[in-house]
């Protein structure tokens, strides 16, 4: 070889631009297929791959579609069970979201207008739907376990608008016992007395409502 002949390099290109075959690898001619069957013969055998396999038919939404207990659906702002909002407007859940489809601001509450235990609330509260990826990061990040996914996943709408939900629309239903905020806290004179309960104190009611699990030692 001489001083001005090109190295090549095995399965790569030259460095005049020329393609270098892999050595040891037969020359394969163009627009040949590996397979001996013609070209629609190969088509069909797709279709009839697939016409002998059992078919699953939903009846939907007829018959309401059957969701996993663990399934990321719509969005709820959970309750106490006297009827105060968990949300304490912390915006942890904003910041988690990678898809930034939350916005929270947070007020503060008084005596006179009491909408959480302890000092802040979520006074408002909205999910973009357009954005949510359903991914879970922000029900991971709450403290106060307030925000929580339900098996709802029938947010299908041809309005933009109204695929961004307001904290009316994310807010637990009233629940027996509860009472709609604002209002003075029932089940302690504490923010601690909602978080951190005995389990027995509580009536069955609100064991129904919102039940507390006994901290381990």
């Amino acid at each position: 070889m001489s001083e001005h002949t090109p190295a090549r390099r095995e399965g790569g290109a030259s460095a005049s631009g020329e393609v270098v075959r892999q050595t040891g690898a037969p020359p394969t001619p163009a627009g040949k297929r590996s397979s001996r069957l013609p070209g629609p013969a190969q088509g069909f055998g797709v279709t009839f791959a697939t016409m002998f396999k059992k078919v699953t038919t939903e009846e939907y939404p007829e018959v309401p579609k059957q969701t996993k207990p663990r399934y990321h659906g719509r969005h709820v702002l959970n309750r106490h069970p006297d009827g105060l909002e968990k949300c304490v407007g912390c915006e942890l859940c904003a910041w988690a979201c990678p898809a930034d489809a939350i916005y929270v601001e947070g007020g503060d509450n008084t005596e006179d207008a009491r909408y959480s235990p302890g000092e802040r609330y979520g006074r408002v509260y909205q999910i973009n739907y357009l954005r949510c990826i359903f991914c879970g990061l922000c029900i991971e990040a709450c403290p106060t376990r307030s925000l929580t996914m339900s098996n709802d996943f029938e947010l299908a709408d041809d309005d933009r608008q109204a695929l961004i939900y307001t904290k009316e629309q994310l807010m637990a239903p009233l629940l027996p016992g509860m009472e709609q905020p604002p209002h003075p806290m029932r089940l302690g004179d504490d923010e601690k007395d909602y978080y951190v309960r005995d389990p027995q104190a509580a009536s069955p009611a609100q064991q129904a409502a919102e039940p507390v699990l006994e901290e381990r030692a």
